[in-house]
């Protein structure tokens, strides 16, 4: 069965190569990777110009997984052409990026919005048109300095790292409650969610 209101183009953002892996703002990178890990029977690659993509099935829907290889500043320049090929609504849209106003373990999707700064997000906007689409935050946390470029491409400490793992695996898990079941049931089961924060013995 089809899943309701679920997206048809999954952006994680990120930058490429080997010295930013690993990086804070490479969060959208990191759960695109964990979730097409789960499901890595049910993709394919795919041609994406200006990225990387793997195409398939998820609850009875077609899907698509892109990472921008533009660098951030230009991930519109990979998502637009996905979008025009496969004439898709922006409602049929879902970017995953870093955002430092949320703390590590912290996630949050939301139906729409704006770049709040995330130059990956400005990009994909002026490309589209429009901010009317869902995203999902991961939250990397913050020095006290917007955007400093030291922070951002710098790594996780050893008590964020573990917080940040896990949290990867809830963004899966929200990611697929999504696809299955819609946005709003995503939003009310996993904003909630802190992996900072460990169960009371």
């Amino acid at each position: 069965m089809a899943g309701i209101g679920s997206c048809r183009l999954i952006v994680g953002l990120g930058n490429p190569g080997s010295e930013y892996a690993g990086t804070r703002h490479n969060a959208g990178f990191d759960v695109a990777d964990r979730f097409l890990a789960r499901h890595v029977k049910a993709f394919r690659e795919r041609n994406a110009r200006g990225g990387e993509a793997r195409e398939g099935s998820f609850a009875g829907e077609k899907l698509i997984v892109l990472k921008p290889l533009t660098f951030m500043n230009l991930s519109g320049n990979a998502v637009l052409p996905v979008v025009r090929g496969e004439s898709l609504k922006p409602s049929e849209i879902l970017v995953i990026y870093d955002d430092i106003d949320l703390p590590v373990g912290r996630m949050r999707l939301r139906k729409n919005g704006g770049s709040a700064g995330h130059n990956g997000m400005k990009s994909i906007i002026e490309a589209l048109g429009t901010e009317n689409f869902p995203r999902l935050r991961i939250g990397i946390g913050t020095d006290g300095s917007k955007r400093d470029p030291d922070y951002v491409l710098g790594r996780f400490s050893g008590a964020e790292r573990e917080a940040y793992e896990s949290l990867l695996d809830k963004a899966v898990e929200a990611l697929e409650l999504l696809q299955r079941r819609g946005i709003e049931e995503a939003m009310c089961r996993f904003n909630p969610v802190n992996t900072a924060v460990r169960p009371e013995e």
